[in-house]
């Protein structure tokens, strides 16, 4: 009886474990741009191991999609901002031509909201961080994001501070691609690195 229960015991714990040890993956291999699709005239492109989106002459919306869908993920990735620098990164979104649909966590020069959550084409800003948070960003240096959404509620976090917590019905309901935007408007260099993703 004892060995029956020591079993099943065992049996549950390696299932916990190995649900909550999945690892996340890199979704950007620093080589190329396999498994993205671009959405727009804006440049992307990679060097020296790095994602860079840059406005090109159309001074444009510009989108890079993932190939997949996520619903429930723990997302991580570095950003550096170069002159502009006004950009986001959309989740549970979808596209035709480079109108957009979704969600955006915002990526913005000082004072613009980094760590916001923007419903494009729709209800427009549903929370923005605290003001005497802005003082987290690095602008011009490399900073880390991590946005983490699951059912209706989403987190962000801007170089290990939580920006904003927002549970909200309609995202809970949405699906879709994650996508890096590059703002129209002309002048905007921003790189990407390390962008890694746990389903959950």
């Amino acid at each position: 009886m004892n060995k029956v229960i020591v079993f099943f015991a065992a049996a549950f714990l390696l299932t916990i474990n190995s649900t909550f040890s999945q690892k996340a993956v890199s979704i950007f291999n620093g080589k190329d741009l396999s498994g993205w699709t671009i959405h727009g005239t804006e440049k992307w492109y990679v060097q020296d191991g790095l994602l860079v989106c840059e406005s090109g002459p159309d001074k444009a919306y510009g989108y890079l999609s993932t190939d997949k869908n996520y619903k429930n993920f723990d997302l991580t990735l570095e950003f550096k901002q170069s002159a502009n620098g006004n950009s986001g990164v959309f989740f549970r979104s979808s596209i035709e031509g480079v109108k957009i649909s979704g969600w955006q966590a915002e990526v913005a020069p000082p004072g613009h909201n980094t760590g916001g959550i923007y419903e494009s084409y729709g209800r427009g800003w549903l929370i923005q961080p605290e003001a005497e948070k802005d003082k987290y960003l690095k602008f011009g240096d490399w900073n880390t994001y991590r946005i983490r959404v699951v059912g209706d509620q989403v987190t962000t976090w801007l170089n290990g501070h939580e920006m904003i917590t927002l549970k909200d019905e309609k995202i809970g309901q949405g699906d879709g691609f994650i996508a890096l935007q590059i703002h129209d408007g002309g002048g905007i260099k921003v790189s990407w690195r390390n962008i890694k993703i746990k389903s959950l």
